[in-house]
């Protein structure tokens, strides 16, 4: 074993360092200085991800390393990978060799499901110093500063992945962690584990807080729907408490379990709301959806969207649908077309069934490839038609829109209620502030807007 030396001045480290090639310990020689030292972050996936690549962000520059999330030369990349389909797991093993191409002698660190679900893929591959376990992200700083962690210990929920960087939009807290629903399609709860809740009191001790700095904040988990304390479900309670916080809130993907009367109203106690509700579909049919394991039927569905209408009209219900899964007719599908036509959905994210190894949907027999491109084509043509037919109900109404970016000559950002929104340079505005528009017309998949005075 080579060793090595390092002197630590409070947050600065000066080390001479040389290591082993082995996938223990890591060969490099090199003088670190971090006053010059900068790390990049790229972040596949979910917001959950996001989350979690922000709070290590935070807790890097805390230690006064700069972080970017492009990828651009650094003295480390951390790449917080993605595997809910096979694509999202490609797209990242590609970033390494991505990164290599750039920087021949990058250090590379993998993170996320992705590293959980075929370590050994990562750590064969050029470049790649270090594979860290799912439950402990916030070693990555220990390794980048110390190079050296020990995963031995792993906590239920890693309560040091809080308090992400400050950017300028919108902020995340994650609530919750894990999943117990074992959808037949999903390999999630193999790679996070079970389901896993926050203490609510942290919450909302880092909502109160991230309200200094954001006027949206952003709630998200693998399943929040099963958000409890003392093992009882408790997003409503969350959701009564957050009252007294002074941002608007927005919530992650829901279950349609969670949407009953109660939660509706604690919702609208709420000091500002965002109404958009992603509620998982996958399918609209029932023998589909007992195949998928999931727990509720086409009507049950419907009758959630319906209260979510009633106690918020305007709401944008957005969805996610598998095309093509395993055993899916004709007739299964076209129940899939006609229960998105009822919903009327703002927004559907479609996309192929792909069989991932470790799920039981692996061994399913599959939908043929030119069948799946055809109902995948119907999908997105009516997709497109229902977001179209929801945004045109907004012109001539107002919306309060969040300012996000500068593009092409507009503030681009989204309403409470999802709606991407173009607004001229000529308004007096920074990015992060929420204000009130008008909507004009429809416009590149979203509506043009100017201010309302």
């Amino acid at each position: 074993e080579i060793g090595a030396i390092s002197v630590s001045l409070g947050s600065r480290i000066l080390r001479a360092e040389t290591y082993c090639t082995c996938q223990f310990c890591f060969f490099y020689n090199r003088q670190l200085e971090d006053d010059d030292m900068k790390v990049a972050l790229i972040t596949l996936g979910c917001k959950v991800n996001k989350y979690e690549s922000d709070c290590i962000a935070r807790m890097l520059e805390e230690n006064n390393i700069e972080t970017c999330d492009d990828v651009v030369k650094a003295d480390f990349y951390i790449i917080n990978t993605c595997a809910v389909t096979n694509e999202a797991e490609k797209k990242s093993r590609q970033y390494v060799a991505k990164i290599t191409k750039i920087d021949p002698k990058a250090k590379i660190i993998v993170c996320g499901c992705a590293s959980e679900s075929d370590k050994e893929k990562f750590l064969t591959k050029q470049n790649v110093v270090a594979v860290m376990p799912h439950g402990r992200k916030d070693l990555i700083v220990n390794y980048i500063l110390q190079n050296e962690f020990d995963p031995s210990v792993l906590p239920v929920f890693n309560d040091k992945l809080v308090n992400p960087k400050i950017t300028q939009t919108r902020a995340y807290i994650k609530i919750q962690d894990g999943c117990n629903r074992f959808c037949s399609y999903c390999i999630i709860p193999y790679l996070r584990g079970r389901s896993v809740s926050r203490d609510m009191d942290s919450i909302i001790l880092e909502a109160e807080e991230l309200s200094k700095h954001y006027n949206e904040i952003v709630l998200v988990g693998i399943d929040m729907s099963d958000y409890k304390v003392d093992g009882k479900l408790a997003l409503t309670d969350l959701m009564i408490k957050l009252a007294k916080v002074k941002a608007r809130i927005r919530l992650g993907s829901l279950e349609e379990s969670v949407i009953t009367e109660d939660f509706l109203k604690a919702l609208q106690g709420l000091y500002d709301f965002a109404p958009q509700f992603h509620l998982s579909l996958q399918s609209g049919d029932d023998f589909v959806l007992k195949k998928m394991n999931r727990k509720y039927t086409s009507q049950n569905y419907l009758d959630a969207c319906n209260l979510i209408y009633k106690y918020f009209p305007d709401a944008n219900i957005t969805t996610d649908i598998i095309v093509g899964f395993p055993y899916e007719e004709e007739d299964n599908f076209n129940n899939t077309l006609l229960l998105a036509e009822k919903v009327k959905f703002g927004k559907i994210h479609c996309f192929p069934f792909s069989a991932k190894k470790g799920t039981i949907a692996y061994g399913y027999k599959d939908v043929e490839p030119a069948t799946k491109k055809d109902r995948m084509n119907r999908l997105t043509q009516l997709a497109n038609k229902l977001s179209y037919e929801y945004n045109e109900r907004f012109v001539g109404k107002t919306l309060e829109m969040l300012i996000e970016e500068v593009e092409d000559n507009y503030y681009v950002g989204y309403s409470g209620n999802y709606i991407k929104c173009y607004l001229g340079l000529d308004a007096n505005i920074n990015i992060g502030d929420i204000t009130k528009v008008k909507v004009i017309e429809l416009y590149n998949e979203g509506v043009k807007v100017e201010k309302y005075e």
